[in-house]
């Protein structure tokens, strides 16, 4: 029987079940995209940007469609071409006896149609899918513009690189993609119809069909030809080659005269390859190609690769420092434009190191010292949490944040933090369904504590019996129970938080509020009250429709059955500021650490917004983020990036979700090119209330890639650049068991000029491969002068001690040693933030808080950290001896430092609430010279 008379016709109920099957497995595959694609379209409404998702959606599918068709298309073609010019015996079916494919073609060419378009299809949706992610790099091409700064090779503007180089690039790697496939199918095709066979003669393995030739020759000739222009686009490339790393990032010697001119003999020689495909058309004759073939790979290896490292060998590398310096100057330039840390951003000045006048004569650093932080935000957050806790449901994220405000007209540093819902905190009957999704919904006020003073001072350190009530923040705090009774310092009007760091670490993290028209109150507000919800937030949930919907997202029934879900309920779900702002605002990179403010009454997320573009010619790279390491110990990929600008400051609405966009970089074109795509997205800078721009920071993420940028990019001569021996170092953290470079610290100082108090953040920088101060960094965060960045730069033979030498000179000082001691017994240790203040007119100040925390036995105890003592440390003028102050408080320290009076500055208004009252002329203690004592590992337990 013939393989045709078995192929019987399927049964109706056969067909149909078929059907049913498959429209099961599409409705399994599709169906959540469709839900979570329904849900975000009701969120995006919510929050008031539809048109971004519209906008990124029907770029995505644009893409996807155009994409899968161009490869779907080419590969129809290539197989449709084949088909039609496959030799007569295969048509017929004639000499198929002993054909190994007979039995395929036969199959094929029942269906030839359905086979054509099914392969194609098959083959194309994948790379549409996967091209559907780059809809950035399309709305780029569309709306990019010039950056008004030329390349220093090519003379391009930097906007080509930026917006319109990725898309040829991409455009030319989908070609390359369906030409390679269309080869290969094509091939595939003639030998499944015989225009390519295995010959019975002895004189020719192979025989070609003359159509198959041309049709493999065209699509081989077309491969080349897209190889050449690949090779004339990786010319741009070399402008941000690796090839100098670390020395520094772009073209070098040797890619401007070896690699650049190689690029261009590539062309040529694969132009000419491709014309020889192509000639194989009309000449039979397929050994000229393949020698094409063999010239274009033999040139690859000898003139790209050879050659270039024959040239960096024998002639750079003698003579590294000349060759290189011109590149290097380019390096310099670009980095400083790309990152903001040139001379129009940045200002040098020259520092001592060593004071020349007592700081209590100076008034700025009256100010200074008045307002030195002694509360870390790193230490605090269990403090907070046993102190301000309230319920076991609330709590408070690991890292505490910093802001100032002016209260009673007086500029103040606070640590700052929201009362936020805990999720993971809910214990017991608190985790059922009901209770965590529509009970247990919100936060509950706004904590800050003034960040130079606490309580009262530790004075019994070692027994603590007199002093457990001693050493802690002293609160201002803001909530529902401060509005109805009592006074607040920061007023707030709604002091309830449903959106929040802490809220969105729940797993689903959703809230549903309101309920049945005319029900009571269902939410936790106090332990007398309950609450409904009255902000604009959240996604109607009344309807059926919308039940099932967000049941199916969440994959929870009760959604659908719930009595407490009615008509005027709405859910609130991405809860997480920053997480909002990347949704609303997919183009930009936000920073890690959002912090609360107050504004206008009403608590408000601030989120720092980055625009980055990946290849800025001849800018150094780097990453906005911190090196990350998984749980085997492997440091985890960072995206890299060329250039950067915090073009965007972001808020949201702690109370009812609201995110609004500012812009405050005018000059940035990535951010004026997303402005084009999403019109009316991004507020302009005269929408900025003066009370919200009051509490702007500069971002942490964006100055710590500044600064280590800035270790390098302060060299001016290429030839030293190259050297490095001009070079700095971020100092490693000497606070830290674990190692890692020390973070930039807020502080308030006095201004040089004017003596106010300015927020500001800084660093301090150290030699390469030294431990003595080289530099102090600052950056201000004030309205006036946000952005501008100081460097006092000290004397390159400095002694100056940096921050690891002066934290082993204050713990080897023998009273800090001895009650060292005593405390280890029954305490834990914590070495706070160590700030460096320049002061004395040319002197450095170290200030470092102590914090201890009571161990003990019992069970279920809550302990947490308390200030205990205040280190300083300043280098003597003339001797160059190091001073050590060790003291309850910072006013005693400095006493012990400078004489009686310095540490009266510190009870300035705003300053050490921890100074005792005056003694009537006590003498102060004799200043304490610190040994050096050879570095060794400082214990600190935690």
């Amino acid at each position: 029987m013939q393989p045709s008379d078995r192929m019987r016709a399927l049964p109706r109920r056969a067909r149909v079940m078929i059907m049913v099957t498959v429209a099961l497995i599409a409705l399994l595959v599709i169906g959540p995209r469709l839900v979570v694609g329904y849900t975000d379209w009701l969120w995006f409404g919510e929050v008031g940007y539809r048109r971004v998702w519209g906008t990124v959606l029907v770029t995505r599918l644009i893409l996807f469609t155009a994409v899968t068709l161009l490869v779907g298309a080419v590969i129809f073609a290539a197989v449709v071409w084949a088909y039609r010019s496959r030799p007569l015996f295969a048509a017929s079916g004639a000499n198929t006896a002993k054909d190994p494919v007979e039995r395929y073609r036969e199959v094929v060419s029942r269906r030839p149609r359905s086979f054509t378009v099914g392969i194609a299809l098959l083959l194309a949706l994948p790379f549409g899918l996967h091209a559907q992610a780059s809809w950035e790099t399309v709305q780029l091409f569309l709306h990019g513009g010039a950056f008004g700064t030329v390349d220093a090779e090519f003379g391009y503007d930097v906007g080509f690189y930026v917006f319109d180089l990725p898309f040829y690039r991409l455009i030319l790697a989908w070609l390359f993609i369906a030409v390679f496939l269309a080869l290969l199918i094509g091939l595939g095709t003639h030998y499944l119809f015989g225009g390519i066979r295995l010959a019975p003669s002895k004189d020719h393995v192979i025989e070609v069909s003359r159509p198959a030739r041309i049709q493999l020759a065209v699509f081989a000739g077309t491969f080349i030809a897209l190889k050449a222009a690949s090779y004339w686009l990786d010319r741009y490339s070399l402008l941000w080659s690796g090839r100098k790393e670390p020395t520094f990032t772009g073209a070098g010697y040797t890619d401007i005269n070896a690699v650049l001119p190689a690029r261009l003999i590539m062309v040529a020689i694969a132009v000419l390859c491709a014309v020889a495909f192509f000639a194989a058309i009309a000449v039979r004759d397929l050994r000229i190609p393949a020698m094409a073939t063999a010239l274009l790979v033999l040139s690859a290896i000898l003139v790209g690769g050879i050659y270039p490292a024959l040239i960096e060998q024998f002639s750079v590398r003698p003579n590294a420092a000349d060759r290189e310096s011109p590149y290097i100057e380019r390096n310099i330039a670009a980095t400083r434009q790309a990152y903001g840390i040139g001379p129009d951003r940045v200002d040098y000045l020259d520092y001592p190191g060593v004071g020349t006048r007592p700081p209590r004569d100076i008034p700025a650093d009256v100010t200074t010292i008045a307002n030195a932080r002694l509360l870390d935000p790193t230490v605090l957050s269990r403090t907070f949490t046993q102190q301000q806790q309230l319920k076991n449901f609330y709590g408070f994220p690991e890292h505490l944040n910093i802001d100032r405000y002016t209260i009673d007209g007086q500029l103040t540093d606070y640590i700052v933090a929201a009362r936020e819902l805990s999720p993971n905190s809910l214990s017991g009957n608190q985790t059922q369904w009901i209770n965590r999704h529509t009970v247990y919904t919100h936060g509950n006020g706004f904590i800050a504590a003034p960040a130079n003073r606490v309580n009262a001072a530790v004075r019994d350190v070692a027994g603590q019996s007199a002093s457990s009530d001693s050493g802690y923040p002293v609160y201002a705090v803001s909530d529902i129970a401060s509005q109805v009774g009592g006074d607040q310092v920061i007023p707030v009007e709604q002091p309830r938080i449903y959106f929040g760091e802490v809220i969105a670490q729940a797993d689903p993290d959703y809230a549903i509020v309101g309920g049945p028209e005319g029900a009571p109150p269902r939410e936790y507000d106090t332990d007398t009250a309950q609450y409904t919800y009255t902000g604009t937030g959240g996604v109607p949930v009344g309807s059926w429709v919308n039940r099932l919907a967000f049941a199916a997202r969440y994959g929870e029934r009760n959604i659908l059955f719930s009595g407490a879900i009615g008509s005027e309920s709405k859910i609130i779900f991405n809860r997480d500021p920053a997480a909002r702002v990347e949704h609303v605002a997919p183009w930009l990179t936000t920073d890690s650490n959002p912090y609360p403010a107050v504004v206008g009454g009403r608590i408000v997320w601030i989120v720092d917004g980055y625009t980055t573009a990946a290849h800025y010619p001849y800018s150094q790279v780097g990453s906005l983020a911190e090196p990350v390491v998984n749980d085997t110990g492997r440091t985890l990929a960072r995206e890299e990036v060329s250039y950067v600008r915090n073009s965007v400051k972001a808020t949201v609405d702690a109370y009812d979700g609201t995110v609004t966009l500012y812009q405050v970089d005018e000059n940035d074109p990535v951010l004026g090119t997303w402005m084009k795509v999403f019109p009316g997205t991004v507020q302009p800078p005269t929408a900025i209330p003066t009370e919200l721009r009051a509490h702007f920071r500069y971002p942490e993420d964006l100055f710590r890639l500044q600064r280590d940028l800035l270790a390098k990019y302060h060299v001016d001569d290429p030839r030293e650049f190259f050297t490095t021996n001009a070079f700095w170092s971020v100092p490693s953290d000497p606070t830290a068991d674990t190692g890692g470079e020390q973070p930039p610290y807020y502080v308030l100082v006095g201004d040089a000029g004017t003596a106010a108090p300015s927020f500001r953040l800084t660093s301090a920088m150290v030699g390469f491969n030294r431990e003595f101060l080289s530099a102090y960094l600052s950056v201000h965060s004030d309205p006036e002068n946000y952005g501008r960045i100081d460097i006092l730069r000290l004397p390159t033979d400095t002694q100056t001690q940096g921050p690891r030498q002066t934290q082993n000179s204050m713990i080897s000082d023998t009273r800090v040693a001895s009650e060292r001691t005593l405390l280890e017994r029954s305490n834990r240790i914590y070495y706070a933030n160590l700030l460096t203040l320049p002061i004395a007119d040319g002197g450095i100040l170290y200030v470092e808080p102590v914090f201890t925390e009571r161990l003990t036995n019992t069970p279920n105890s809550s302990t947490f950290p308390q200030l205990a003592r205040v280190l300083v440390s300043y280098r003597e003028p003339g001797t160059g001896g190091v001073r050590i102050g060790y003291a309850p408080t910072l006013a005693e320290a400095l006493d012990q430092v400078f004489g009686t009076g310095t540490g009266a500055v510190a009870t300035a208004p705003g300053g050490d609430a921890t100074k005792p009252p005056p003694t009537g002329g006590q003498p102060p203690a004799p200043p304490h010279r610190a040994p050096r004592p050879p570095r060794r590992r400082r214990h600190r337990t935690s």
